[in-house]
């Protein structure tokens, strides 16, 4: 299980700031990127923006693997604006 927090346009489309999630311990970012959006479908149209923040290190959607322990946080970063 995993902690998932979500940031600004992520927690207003997930309806949520944190929840916990079971996930398998090896999953690459886009696959764990999947799970979130099945619990969460409106976090779709964000895709091609978000960037995840596991153990506080940056990951891009993708094929790396991560390997996650119990109780890893895994932060939803959208994109930010600002001047």
């Amino acid at each position: 299980q995993v902690s998932v927090l979500y940031f600004a346009r992520s927690a207003e489309l997930a309806g949520l700031r944190s929840e916990t999630l079971s996930v398998p311990q090896q999953i690459t970012s886009l696959q764990l990127w999947e799970e979130i959006v099945k619990a969460h479908p409106r976090l779709a149209v964000i895709r091609d923006q978000v960037v995840f923040a596991v153990r506080q290190e940056y990951v891009l959607l993708g094929d790396q693997l991560l390997v996650l322990q119990p109780g890893d946080e895994v932060a939803i970063i959208p994109p930010i604006s600002g001047g």
